[in-house]
């Protein structure tokens, strides 16, 4: 991959997922900036906002579906979501749940860094528990959101 490839690979990453959320007719609002982890804003009513971090891996990465370095402030309205280009799949969960899975670095220049490995496949234990949030029933996550 070429750095003008790599380079501009995060931000047509952001575009592929803003794309499948508009698909799926969720009023997306998009940040200028992104210096509070956030990519996108979705409106679930004209009461409801959800913060959306959006964080991908390109087919040829060595690490595919490893997620590591993440600084995450949970909050209930504030949601990543994970595409995998090698299985061309979403992964929509909540920041609550992405500290609960994850490994959190506990030294170092990233202490309190998040790092969270995407199942490969529903098979296996964690992607029965990560089943919840890949796909249709993900997005549903979103739709279905409600402030405590």
């Amino acid at each position: 991959m070429s750095y003008r490839d790599s380079a501009s690979f995060g931000k047509r990453q952001e575009y592929v997922v803003i794309a499948e959320l508009l698909k799926r007719n969720f009023d997306v609002y998009m940040t200028l900036v992104d210096d509070q982890g956030i990519d996108c804003i979705i409106r679930v009513d004209e009461k409801t906002y959800i913060d959306i971090q959006i964080k991908a891996r390109s087919k040829t990465a060595k690490q595919w579906n490893f997620f590591a370095g993440m600084k995450i402030e949970p909050n209930d309205n504030y949601f990543f979501i994970f595409y995998l280009e090698k299985n061309d799949t979403f992964w929509v969960i909540p920041s609550d749940d992405i500290v609960k899975y994850a490994i959190t670095n506990k030294n170092g220049k990233n202490a309190g860094a998040h790092s969270i490995t995407i199942p490969t496949t529903v098979t296996s234990d964690k992607g029965k528990i990560f089943d919840k949030y890949k796909g249709n029933s993900g997005f549903n996550l979103l739709k279905n959101f409600k402030v405590n």
